[in-house]
C-alpha cells in the first residue's frame, strides 16, 4: 500500500494503546474587521491604531485637542474619537492582563492537582520508591529516554494478521459525508476533515485483517442537500485489495452508514447538533448489535463479532464515541483538531469578543464538555502534530502530560495507580493518496498549450483540464508564477491578510499572479455569515487595490479538480501558501509539496512538525502498552512492547512499518481479567427468562423527595397507575416489563416499595444508587431473601474505577475553599454510609451552601486523574459519586446490548425536574414522559458554574419522543399518551 503507511501507524497505535493496568467586550468586538460583515474604513482604521499606537501616543493627542481653547481649531469628532480609541486600548490591554491572570490561575490549580496526586499515591511506597516516584515528577522535562524494544518476536502485520477479522467503527457526525465528488469548502463544517475520514475508511478496509469497517455520520432529507445524503447506506470498497476475496461475505468493505437523528428536514450546523447526539447514539447502537449478528453468522462461527474499536472524529462524535464505547464496553480511539479550548483561547486573547458572545455563537463550552468526556473515556488520542499534544490538549483539565507520564512510570513497575488515568497520545501524521500526482511533464509543452488556450489558437479540448481554464480566464497573464491558497473562506484562514499583502506589494504583483480557491459558492448572500464576510472583504480588497487581471477565485471545483489546481501552480514555477492563524495539521501543505510547489505556512500549528519533524519520529514512547481489545469474539491482550526510537533515522519507512504490530496472542487459561477488558458478555439466556421475553419497559425515574431526601408517595400513586394504564390491553401488558431507575439504594428502595404496599416482583429491573448497581427481582436470590446485583454489570462499570482515592479527595476538595485554603469550620459533607456500596460512593449533605457545584468538582477530579461521574440527588441531601461507565441512563443501553431490549422501545417516566443527571435521562430514541407537578424542587441548581454550557445544548427544544402530562393523570389517560409516543420516530 505504497503512500498510505499512516495506516499501519494508525493500527499500530490502537493495537499498541491502552491503560496500563459595551459592554467593552462588543466595543472591541466592532472593530474586528474580519469578521464583520462589510468592510468599513472607520473601524478597520480604528483596528489598525488600537493593534499598533502606543496609548501614550493616544492620550497625548487627546489631551491636545481638549486644551485648544480656540473653538474654531478645536474638532469635537477628533476629540471623541481620539478619546474613545484611547479607552478601547486600554481596555485591550486590561483584556490581555486577564487573560495573564487567568491562565496562570489555570496552571496553579493544575499544579495543586499534580501535587495532590504525588502525595495520595506516595503514601503506599516505600521510602525508595517514593523518590523514584517524585524525582520523575520533577524531571520529566529532561531529554527522553530512549526504551529498547525487542523485535525478535514480532510477526508482520500483513503477513500473519489476515487472518484477524476486524470490525472497525468510525464516527464523524457534521458535514456533508459521501464517498464521491465531496462538497469540500461547501461551508465551516465540511472542510478537509471529511476527505481525512473517509479516506481513512477506504484504507483501513483494504487492510488485511480488517473485515468491515462502518463510517457513522447524520443522515439528512431535506431539498437544501442532495439526495444522497439521504441514503442509509453507501459503500465505498470492497474488502483487503491483497485477498483472494474467497472467504468474504457481503458485508466486507467499507461502508457509510447514515442515522437518522435531529430534525429529519433540516441540514443542522455542528453548533446546533448538540441536542440530539443522544439520539444518534441510539440510533447506532442499534445498528452495530444488528451487525455484529450479521458478522458472527458470516465470520463468528455464530457468536457476535463486536467491534475491535470505536474511533470518534472531532468533538461531537467523540462525546458520542464515549457513550457507545460505555454501552458496548469496547476501547474508544478519539481524533481531534482546532479544540474548543484551543479556539476559546485564542478568540479571549483578540478580545474581540466576550465569553459569553463566543459561547453563543460556538457552543464552545458544550463543545469543551464534549472533548473532556472524550478524554475521560480515550484510551488513546491520535494528533497529527506535536503542538497538538502540547499546546491544545495540554490546555484540557483531562490531560497533563507530566502526569501521564508519572502514571505510566507506575503502571510500568506494577504500583498501584489509585484509579488514576490519563489516555496515551500518539502523533500520526494524516496520509494522502499520490496517485493522483502526476510526475512533472515538459514544462515546453505545457507552455506551448498555455498559450494556445490563452490566444485562442485552437488548443486540444483534452489538452488542458476544464479547471485550468476556470481559472486563466481571470488572469491577464496566466503565464506569470502563481501564488496559490487553498481552504473554505473561513474568517481564521486568514485570507483577507493574503490579499491586502498581495495588493500592497508592487514587486510581488508584478511578479506573481493569485489564485484563491475559496470553497464552491452560488451566491454570497446565501452563505453563512463569517463564510459571506470573508468572500465580501476579499471583493473590495480586490478592488481597492485595483486587482483585476491579478487574481483569480473561480466560483466552483469539484475534488477531482484539486490534484490540477496544484499542477497548474508547479507549472507556472509558483508558490502555495497557508496563512492561517492556527493550522491544527495542514494536510494541503503536504499535498502541495508533493505537486513540486514550495511551501509558505503559518508557524502556528502542524506545520511546523510538517517541515521539520521525519515520519521515523512519529510514534516514539509508545510502549508498555496492554489493551486487551475483542477480536472475533474472543479476549486477546498485547503482551510485547515496541520502540520506535530502535529504528534508525536512515532506514526507509516501509522496514519501519513492519515491525510496527506486536502478536496478538490468546489469553491463557487462568490468567487474571484485566481492568480493560471490555467486551460485551452472553451468559446463558435461562437465568432472565421474562426480561428476556418483554418488548416494551416502562422505566420509572421519578426523583420525588421531601426536604430530607425521603421518597414521597407520589412515586407509589403514580406507578399504581402506571399498572392499571398497561393492564387496560391484556395483550400488550404480557410484553410490557418494569424498571425502577432511582437515587436509592436497594435496602431503602425496598422498604419504600413495602410501604406503599407494591410487590418488588412486579418489576423486572431496579436500577439503584444512581445506576451504580442493577437487580433483577427474583433472581440471584439469598438464603435470607436478599437479592444480589447482576454481575455482570458490576464487573461492565468497574472500568476505571478508582474508589480509594476518590473518597480522599472529594473529601479535601470540599472542605477546601477554591482559593486553595483549607477550611477551618466543620465539613459540610459526612459520609453516608447506609447508601454506599463497592460502586457508589454516597456523601450526605450537611450544609448546602457550601456544596460545591458538579462542575468544578468534575473539573478538579479529571486535573487528579480521577473518572468518574458526580451527581448530587434526592432533593439535593446527598452526593453520589460512581464509576465512568455507570449512569441511570447508560443503564439503560446496557439492558440493550445485554437482553435486547431496545431503547426505542423504553418509555421513561420524569419529573419536571430531577437530579443533576436528570438531563442525561430525557435525550435519546427513548419516549419520556414529563409528568407535571409532581416533583418541587430538584438538584439541577448545582450542576453548572457560571458560563458553563446551557440546558438548552442537552436537551432537544422540540422532539417528538417527549410529551407532557399532569401528575395526577388516572390510567385510561396514561394509556393514551403512551401509545401516542409508542408511534413517534415510526
Amino acid at each position: 500500500m505504497a503512500g498510505n503507511e499512516w495506516i499501519n501507524g494508525y493500527l499500530e497505535a490502537i493495537l499498541d494503546s491502552g491503560a496500563a493496568a459595551i459592554d467593552e467586550n462588543k466595543a472591541i468586538s466592532s472593530v474586528n474587521l474580519r469578521e464583520a460583515s462589510h468592510f468599513n474604513p472607520t473601524k478597520y482604521f480604528v483596528e489598525e491604531v488600537v493593534t499598533g499606537v502606543d496609548e501614550t501616543d493616544l492620550h497625548r493627542t487627546w489631551i491636545k485637542v481638549v486644551a485648544t481653547r480656540n473653538t474654531r481649531e478645536r474638532s469635537s469628532r477628533l476629540e471623541n474619537m481620539c478619546w474613545r480609541i484611547w479607552h478601547l486600548t486600554r481596555k485591550k490591554k486590561q483584556l490581555e492582563l486577564e487573560d495573564i491572570q487567568r491562565l496562570a490561575k489555570r496552571r496553579w490549580e493544575r499544579e495543586q492537582g499534580r501535587k495532590d496526586v504525588t502525595e495520595d499515591m506516595s503514601e503506599d511506597l516505600s521510602e525508595g520508591e517514593k523518590g523514584d516516584v517524585l524525582g520523575e515528577a520533577v524531571s520529566l522535562d529532561s531529554p527522553r529516554k530512549k526504551f529498547q524494544r525487542n523485535f525478535s518476536n514480532l510477526e508482520v502485520w500483513s503477513e500473519k494478521n489476515k487472518e484477524k477479522k476486524l470490525y472497525v467503527v468510525l464516527i464523524s457526525l457534521h458535514g456533508l459525508v459521501r464517498g464521491d465528488n465531496m462538497e469540500l469548502g461547501r461551508d465551516s463544517d465540511t472542510g478537509g476533515q471529511i476527505k481525512y475520514v473517509v479516506e481513512l475508511a477506504k484504507a483501513l478496509a483494504k487492510m488485511p485483517g480488517v473485515y468491515r469497517v462502518d463510517l457513522f455520520t447524520r443522515q439528512i432529507s431535506s431539498p437544501e442537500v442532495d439526495w444522497s445524503y439521504g441514503e442509509p447506506t453507501e459503500m465505498l470498497n470492497t474488502g483487503p485489495e491483497d485477498g483472494d476475496g474467497a472467504d468474504l461475505g457481503e458485508s466486507c468493505g467499507a461502508y457509510i452508514v447514515r442515522i437518522p437523528f435531529g430534525p429529519r428536514d433540516k441540514y443542522l450546523r455542528k453548533e446546533l447538533l448538540w441536542p440530539h447526539l443522544q439520539e444518534f447514539v441510539d440510533g447506532a447502537l442499534a445498528h452495530i448489535l444488528n451487525m455484529s449478528k450479521v458478522l458472527g453468522e458470516q465470520i463468528g462461527g455464530g457468536h457476535p463479532v463486536w467491534p475491535y474499536v470505536i474511533h470518534g472524529h472531532y468533538a461531537d462524535a467523540g462525546d458520542s464515541a464515549a457513550l457507545l464505547s460505555g454501552a458496548l464496553n469496547v476501547p474508544m480511539v478519539l481524533t481531534g483538531h482546532s479544540l474548543g479550548r484551543n479556539k476559546l483561547e485564542q478568540l479571549l486573547k483578540q478580545g474581540r469578543q466576550s465569553k459569553e458572545d463566543i459561547n453563543s455563537t460556538y457552543k464552545i463550552m458544550r463543545r469543551i464538555e464534549a472533548e473532556e468526556l472524550s478524554l475521560d473515556a480515550a484510551e488513546l488520542v491520535i494528533t497529527s502534530t506535536k503542538q497538538e499534544i502540547d499546546e491544545q490538549w495540554g490546555l484540557y483539565d483531562g490531560f497533563d502530560v507530566k502526569l501521564e507520564k508519572v502514571l505510566r512510570a507506575r503502571a510500568r513497575r506494577g504500583v498501584n495507580c489509585h484509579g488514576r488515568y490519563m489516555p496515551r497520545m500518539a502523533v500520526i501524521p494524516p496520509g494522502m493518496d499520490f496517485s493522483n500526482v502526476i510526475a512533472q511533464e515538459d514544462t515546453a509543452e505545457v507552455d506551448g498549450e498555455l498559450v494556445a488556450l490563452t490566444n485562442g489558437d485552437g488548443a486540444s479540448p483534452k489538452a488542458l483540464p476544464p479547471i485550468w481554464s476556470e481559472v486563466m480566464r481571470f488572469l491577464t497573464n496566466p503565464h506569470k508564477p502563481m501564488i496559490l491558497a487553498l481552504s473554505r473562506p473561513d474568517p481564521k484562514k486568514n485570507i483577507t491578510t493574503l490579499v491586502k499583502a498581495f495588493g500592497e506589494c508592487r514587486p510581488l504583483r508584478e511578479l506573481a499572479n493569485l489564485t484563491l480557491i475559496m470553497g464552491n459558492r452560488d451566491d454570497i448572500d446565501e452563505m453563512s455569515g463569517g463564510n459571506a464576510s470573508v468572500l465580501t472583504t476579499v471583493l473590495k480588497l480586490i478592488d481597492k487595490y485595483d486587482l483585476y487581471g491579478q487574481v483569480a477565485f473561480p466560483k466552483h471545483h469539484k475534488q477531482v479538480d484539486v490534484p490540477e489546481i496544484y499542477r497548474l501552480a508547479a507549472k507556472t514555477k509558483g508558490v502555495f501558501i497557508n496563512p492561517a492563524f492556527i493550522e491544527p495539521f495542514g494536510l494541503t501543505l503536504i499535498e502541495a509539496a508533493a505537486h513540486g510547489l514550495p511551501m509558505v505556512a503559518t508557524k502556528n500549528g502542524g506545520p511546523v512538525d510538517i517541515h521539520r519533524e521525519s515520519f521515523n519520529d512519529s510514534l516514539k514512547d509508545v510502549q508498555d502498552m496492554s489493551l486487551r481489545l475483542s477480536v472475533d469474539g474472543e479476549k486477546t491482550s498485547l503482551t510485547e512492547s515496541l520502540d520506535m526510537a530502535a529504528v534508525s533515522d536512515d532506514r526507509q519507512l516501509q522496514d519501519q512499518v513492519e515491525r510496527v504490530l506486536s502478536r496478538m496472542k490468546r489469553q491463557e487459561p487462568g490468567a487474571p481479567d484485566s481492568e480493560v477488558d471490555r467486551k460485551p458478555t452472553d451468559n446463558s439466556p435461562s437465568k432472565y427468562p421474562m426480561l428476556r421475553r418483554r418488548r416494551r419497559l416502562i422505566v420509572v425515574a421519578l426523583d420525588c423527595y421531601d426536604s430530607r431526601g425521603n421518597p414521597e408517595k407520589k412515586m407509589i400513586q403514580i406507578v399504581q397507575e402506571l399498572f392499571k394504564a398497561i393492564k387496560l390491553d391484556p395483550q400488550i401488558a404480557r410484553l410490557t416489563g418494569f424498571a425502577i431507575s432511582t437515587a436509592m439504594p436497594i435496602s431503602e428502595l425496598m422498604e419504600f416499595l413495602k410501604s406503599g404496599n407494591v410487590k418488588v416482583n412486579d418489576f423486572d429491573a431496579l436500577i439503584c444508587s444512581s445506576g451504580s448497581e442493577v437487580y433483577y427481582p427474583g433472581t440471584y436470590s439469598e438464603e435470607d431473601g436478599k437479592i444480589c446485583p447482576d454481575p455482570d454489570y458490576a464487573s461492565h462499570i468497574e472500568y476505571r474505577w478508582g474508589s480509594d482515592g476518590l473518597k480522599k479527595t472529594i473529601w479535601k476538595l470540599m472542605n477546601t475553599s477554591e482559593g486553595g485554603e483549607a477550611k477551618s469550620n466543620r465539613s459540610p459533607i459526612e459520609e453516608d454510609v447506609k447508601s454506599n456500596n463497592s460502586h457508589c460512593i454516597s456523601f450526605l449533605i450537611k450544609d448546602l451552601s457550601r456544596a460545591k457545584k458538579v462542575d468544578y468538582m468534575r473539573q478538579k477530579l479529571r486535573m487528579r486523574g480521577l473518572r468518574c461521574h458526580v451527581m448530587y440527588c434526592r432533593n439535593s441531601t446527598r452526593m453520589q459519586v460512581i464509576p465512568l461507565l455507570a449512569s441511570r441512563s447508560q443503564a439503560l443501553r446496557y439492558l440493550f446490548v445485554r437482553w435486547r431490549l431496545n431503547v426505542a422501545n423504553m418509555f421513561v417516566i420524569l419529573g419536571e425536574t430531577g437530579d443533576t443527571d436528570y438531563e442525561e435521562l430525557i435525550g435519546g430514541t427513548h419516549k419520556t414522559l414529563v409528568m407535571k407537578g409532581v416533583t418541587e424542587k430538584g438538584s439541577e441548581e448545582l450542576l453548572r458554574t457560571a458560563g458553563s454550557y446551557l440546558r438548552d445544548d442537552m436537551i432537544p427544544g422540540e422532539s417528538p419522543f417527549l410529551a407532557h402530562l399532569n401528575g395526577d393523570a388516572r390510567a385510561e389517560e396514561i394509556a393514551n399518551t403512551l401509545r401516542q409516543l409508542s408511534k413517534a420516530g415510526m
